[in-house]
């Protein structure tokens, strides 16, 4: 089989490399050139896709003695992730972009591309795992799991991808890069967004939205404070609010809504951020038991908590209504809601699908 291995520069996809050698297929590495302006060092750029990753992942095809090539994918990662953060943000969102890359660049552009040349699949360094009747389950190691910014991808994208190292824990992949002599074996993980280097969000936001003056209220609708634009405030938000007043309680408050149309941020109590209904719209099916109405588990952050929920597929309008059996807290509209079925064998729970929230009370 001819494999295109996604090479971010890290040790998980310097092994996922090795192991589709190993496993005797033909394998090719690509790393995703994403910014015209790529930082130099991953130390400046505090996420992946720096020069240094770059270098990285081609020293590690040199010792594997497979072929390296860099694919310029900045455009589309420009407009698909970077344009869709920021105009999420400016309707009152909190998007994930690592979500985004994911669905639009690493895996359906890259996809695209790869099979257009002739390529059977891809791999990448991801933490999840495809049973044998091609479905994708969690990984096996809990803390590294990543099948939630995976669950954005659609069924005949997963036909073609699998995830080398998704049924071993982390600590045996470092070690399985230091018996290779991989220069990865010990390099931190990415962190914070890539294309903000500085980690400066609100005012990588604040540069390209403009100001947009609006006020803070509280339940009541009493007016606490005039900001500058909603997209400084994310749902579940406490620090920073910079309100003089302090609340008649006495007590925290937290952003509970943005209503980016009028600009109005709404802060509570911790207990006004509870929600346990949730629509989500732009479903993907990943799994045959995502329709009609059935109970399943749903997760709403990448390292978020799991809540049981009964859910209720409606094809004809494109959503899932999601009747939670416990609150969850600081939901946020443009974030990902991904389903899982709980396992009942040795392998990961299996995902069902994702829909991206629209709606919560």
């Amino acid at each position: 089989m001819r494999v295109l291995v996604a090479m971010s520069g890290g040790v998980d996809s310097s092994v996922a490399a090795a192991r589709a050698v190993e496993a005797g297929h033909e394998v090719i590495g690509v790393h995703l050139a994403l910014h015209k302006d790529a930082q130099q060092t991953r130390e400046k750029a505090r996420g992946c896709c720096s020069l240094e990753d770059s270098a990285d992942a081609r020293r590690i095809c040199d010792k594997l003695g497979i072929p390296f090539y860099v694919w310029d994918f900045s455009e589309q990662f420009k407009e698909a992730v970077i344009g869709d953060f920021v105009d999420s943000y400016a309707r009152g969102e909190t998007p994930n972009p690592c979500l985004r890359c994911n669905e639009k660049i690493k895996f359906r552009a890259l996809l695209q591309k790869g099979m257009a040349l002739g390529f059977d699949a891809v791999a990448t360094g991801h933490y999840a795992t495809i049973d044998s009747e091609g479905y994708m389950r969690r990984s096996l190691d809990e803390n590294k799991d990543q099948s939630y910014v995976l669950g954005v991808i659609s069924a005949e994208e997963l036909r073609h991808c699998f995830f080398p190292i998704g049924d071993t824990p982390k600590p045996q992949i470092r070690e399985e890069a230091a018996r290779h002599g991989f220069s990865t074996a010990k390099k931190p993980d990415s962190y914070d967004i890539c294309f903000i280097p500085d980690g400066n969000t609100q005012a990588f936001l604040g540069s390209r939205i403009g100001l947009r003056p609006g006020m803070i209220v509280d339940q009541d609708g009493h007016e606490l404070k005039e900001h500058d634009g909603a997209w400084n405030y994310t749902i579940g938000q406490r620090k920073g609010l910079d309100i003089k007043a302090p609340a008649s309680d006495g007590r925290p408050r937290y952003v509970t809504d943005i209503d980016a149309a009028s600009g109005t941020v709404t802060v509570g109590a911790r207990e006004d951020l509870a929600v346990t209904f949730i629509e989500a719209d732009r479903l993907k099916f990943l799994h045959p038991a995502m329709d009609g109405e059935f109970s399943c588990e749903v997760q709403v952050r990448a390292h978020g908590s799991v809540v049981a929920c009964r859910a209720r597929v409606d094809r004809d309008n494109d959503t899932v209504s999601l009747e939670l059996e416990g609150p969850l807290s600081g939901v946020a509209r443009g974030q990902a809601a991904v389903l899982y079925l709980p396992s009942d064998d040795a392998l990961g729970d299996v995902v069902l699908g994702s829909g991206t929230i629209c709606a919560t009370r």
